[in-house]
């Protein structure tokens, strides 16, 4: 394959409805033919292969996260993010997370917090014959987790969940699209009205909620960090932490049921199979699609000539389905001995949740299926439809409970 320095001819005729719907053929076509290639319609280079994924997320002289022209999430959010900066300021948003997300430290609490919420959840469920599971279980224990693990436990789900939809609205807003880009702006000043007070009053009274800790954690006594510093970011962990668990979870039960070899029964007769099946299902329906970049200079990369200052999508969800890699990689398999996990990207910006997010899936799995062990899909179900290219989720999750 010669070098490629435009979009090839299938990947001019890609449209976001087409990434929206279903991205994966797309992807696996690319790993084929044109490994990194500019989509014009999201305005970016894409990288599909996994080694070439974790070049450019591991490389920030060559792909740095920080950019001269504001991305889709720095448009909605501000700057600076934990996730377009590099150098001094993203090893402070990072240490303003570290209180209270290290691994050790989520260990320490994670249950407490998330299992009395999911039973909670799963206890509106009972005696029900039928539920759908996205809106009615994963996306509501999601949202509470996060409130209360934010500071934000005040906050009802439904306010936290149409947050989630309007930010998100603008942090994929790649095609730049101003209808999207009004929706986020409005949530964005929003999310701002509600969480500048609170942050000015844990400035004066620190407590233990991870808004606190972003503003004084690894700080001196007396020189919190500003609210305008940190506020940016609080608003990715509130799209990316809803997301990474909420969503994540509902593709992993998704992928168990639709799995006709007995995976789902398996787990149920062993709950210790579900830690494998969690990191199964990351794999199989990456929750956050990609890591972006810029390119620093001019490089070649998957056989394609990479502009200088254009923008370049590391994709998580195709290195998690990349052949050299993964056997049958469009198949849900608990059962993998290969487990190279992308879903929480790589490098210095590797997801600061990510613990968190892989307890809480357990976590609201574990007490769903061991409430409703006979839950299935009904004999007329339709299968499960996703949606999303840049965040993926199951649409709808209808089950039987018995």
């Amino acid at each position: 394959m010669g070098v490629m320095t435009r979009a090839a001819a299938f990947l001019r005729e890609v449209t976001v409805a087409e990434l929206d719907a279903d991205p994966y053929p797309v992807y696996a076509r690319m790993r084929r033919e044109q490994p990194v290639g500019l989509v014009p319609a999201v305005n970016a280079w894409l990288v599909t292969r996994y080694r070439d994924v974790r070049f450019v997320a591991e490389r920030p002289d060559c792909f740095p996260a920080s950019t001269a022209e504001p991305s889709p999430v720095e448009r909605t959010f501000g700057v600076p993010t934990i996730i377009t900066t590099d150098g001094p300021a993203h090893l402070e948003l990072r240490r303003s997370f570290d209180g209270k997300f290290r691994p050790r430290r989520v260990e320490s609490y994670v249950d407490e917090l998330v299992r009395p919420i999911a039973e909670q959840q799963a206890d509106a469920l009972a005696g029900r014959a039928t539920a759908e599971l996205m809106a009615e279980y994963f996306e509501p224990v999601s949202a509470r987790c996060l409130a209360a693990v934010l500071g934000l436990a005040d906050i009802d789900t439904d306010t936290l969940r149409r947050w989630f939809h309007g930010l998100n609205a603008g942090a994929t807003n790649y095609e730049q699209d101003p209808d999207k880009q009004a929706i986020a702006d409005a949530t964005a000043a929003e999310v701002d009205r509600e969480c500048v007070p609170r942050l000015r009053r844990l400035i004066e009274e620190p407590d233990d909620s991870t808004m606190s800790h972003m503003l004084h954690a690894g700080t001196e006594p007396g020189a919190p960090r500003s609210i305008d510093f940190v506020l940016p970011s609080l608003k990715v962990a509130l799209l990316g932490g809803m997301q990474e668990p909420g969503h994540g979870a509902g593709s992993v039960l998704a992928g168990l049921l639709t799995d006709q070899r007995g995976q789902l029964a398996a787990v149920v007769d062993d709950p210790s199979l579900i830690s494998a099946a969690v990191e199964e299902g990351l794999r199989w329906v990456a929750p956050i699609g990609t890591q972006f970049r810029t390119a620093a200079a001019e490089v070649e990369l998957g056989g394609a000539v990479i502009p200088a200052g254009a923008p370049v999508c590391a994709v998580l969800a195709s290195a998690g389905r990349d052949e050299e890699l993964f056997a049958e990689p469009d198949r849900f398999d608990l059962r993998r001995t290969v487990q190279q996990q992308s879903a929480f990207g790589f490098g210095r910006h590797f997801c600061s949740g990510h613990s968190f997010a892989r307890h809480q899936i357990r976590i609201a799995l574990e007490v769903l299926l061991g409430r409703f062990a006979a839950l299935h899909r009904g004999p007329d179900a339709e299968p499960v439809a996703f949606v999303g290219w840049e965040f993926r989720a199951p649409v709808r999750l209808d089950v039987a409970l018995r």
